[in-house]
């Protein structure tokens, strides 16, 4: 944070808010920081954002919120083929979530053969049918009930795409950068909730499914060994007769989730 004692003060003339950005993108690459010297960097005018009134504000966060809270993770999915732009630009998108240094440690390996699909569930399921018979502890089991979960991954071969997201350990802005990556699982799992915000809006349904291990994802897509496999998202248009648990639409409300200090 800028400290107080040491606020721009800005020209007479800087008296519009474009005027002002520009004036702030020149005067930050030298200026002095609270705890010390902001190091030199290259910078731009902050994106501009539209001039909302309160009302309006709240009125847009409203409706983004009934939009959103209609998403559900889906198990029966049609095997409707998505056209490949609607993945593309829902990847573009997760690709611009906030990131540890900007090294955007993710990567996302689209599966839409049935071969590859066939192989992925096979697998898959071997390593649920050991959790659901001996790995998994009854008190996970007993918290898995409600959903009506078990061994059979129908969907991963019924969906018409599967994104298998992967998040480098070893990486960093250019191809074949063996650099260290910094808060990769938070990095990874904000862009994936912005992936399936994304295709949510395009009108898709998603499912997150962590088989455990994962490691024959990296045999499966091809992917280095400095990749970890952080899940399976399967995306695609619900079936007609698609159903959810009632367990799944009990959220938790406000004053559970978040607190005023």
């Amino acid at each position: 944070m800028l400290s107080y004692s040491r606020r721009l003060r800005y020209p007479d003339c800087q008296t519009t808010p474009a005027c002002r950005k520009a004036f702030l993108a020149r005067t930050l690459t030298n200026f002095e920081m609270g705890d010390g010297n902001l190091q030199p960097h290259d910078t731009l005018p902050y994106t501009e954002l539209p001039d909302y009134s309160d009302a309006e504000r709240i009125a847009r966060s409203k409706s983004f919120y009934e939009a959103i809270r209609t998403r559900r993770t889906c198990r029966y999915f049609t095997d409707d083929a998505i056209p490949r732009a609607v993945i593309e630009n829902a990847l573009l998108a997760a690709g611009t979530a906030p990131n540890g240094a900007n090294h955007q440690p993710w990567h996302f390996a689209v599966i839409e053969t049935p071969d590859k699909k066939k192989a992925l569930r096979a697998a898959a399921e071997e390593e649920e049918r050991t959790f659901y018979e001996s790995k998994g502890s009854d008190e996970w089991l007993e918290a898995l009930a409600p959903l009506g979960t078990d061994a059979e991954k129908p969907f991963l071969e019924t969906a018409p795409c599967l994104i298998v997201i992967f998040g480098q350990r070893k990486g960093g802005m250019n191809p074949g950068e063996m650099k260290q990556n910094y808060y990769v699982n938070e990095s990874v799992g904000i862009a994936t909730g912005m992936l399936i915000t994304a295709l949510h809006d395009a009108g898709l349904a998603t499912l997150t499914h962590t088989p455990n291990p994962m490691k024959f994802l990296n045999r499966l897509c091809d992917r280095p060994a400095n990749e970890k496999p952080m899940m399976i998202l399967v995306v695609g248009k619900p079936a007609p007769d698609a159903t959810i648990p009632v367990h799944a639409t009990i959220k938790k409300p406000l004053d559970q989730i978040a607190s005023w200090l």
